[in-house]
């Protein structure tokens, strides 16, 4: 009896309900939030079209000097390989 009274095995208990009441109500916030878009209120119909777009890693913005560079040092290198150059790297220019 002196191992039902532990107090890690109660914790264990403990944290294995809070585990699975937390994943009960998400899966019960899940299945609300798809029946309140189904009837397509305004609110709803909103609410889930922008919710995709809240990440919880922020998106890094595109690095357009990086790439800048990339092109310039791939028409220095055909230059210096002696290739003829592209009607697209006239047209950028």
């Amino acid at each position: 009896m002196d191992l039902l009274s532990n107090n890690g095995i109660f914790i264990f208990f403990v944290f294995i309900a809070l585990v699975t009441g937390l994943f009960s109500f998400v899966v019960w916030a899940m299945l609300k939030m798809v029946t309140w878009g189904k009837s397509m209120s305004k609110g709803a119909y909103l609410f889930l079209a922008f919710f995709p777009l809240i990440s919880l890693m922020p998106i890094p913005p595109p690095t357009y000097e990086n790439v800048q560079k990339a092109k310039q040092e791939q028409r220095k290198h055909k230059e210096d390989s002696g290739d003829p150059p592209d009607d697209e790297d006239e047209l950028a220019s």
